[in-house]
């Protein structure tokens, strides 16, 4: 099981929350599903009154203190291998 940071855009509202799923779409759904089922989420309204497009993202969390790699691209340094 892996940690994710999950963060919903829809009819003028975001949420952000964190699910554990295994590394797959279905497990990942299911999971945001089942936290969207306990109605734990904190719902914030976006003031932009859209009602489109609707976007939710997901990121692996990695917790740990190691060493991010680096590579200057354009003058700007960015992270790399991440």
């Amino acid at each position: 099981m892996k940690k994710f940071s999950v963060k919903i855009w829809a009819y003028d509202h975001y949420a952000s929350f964190d699910v554990e799923a295994e590394d797959n779409a279905s497990s990942i759904e299911k999971s945001i599903l089942d936290k969207i089922g306990e109605k734990s989420i904190k719902w914030e309204s976006t003031g932009m009154f859209n009602t489109k497009p609707y976007r939710i993202t997901y990121e692996e969390v990695v917790d740990g203190t190691g060493i991010v790699q680096t590579k200057k691209v354009l003058g700007v340094e960015v992270a790399v291998g991440v």
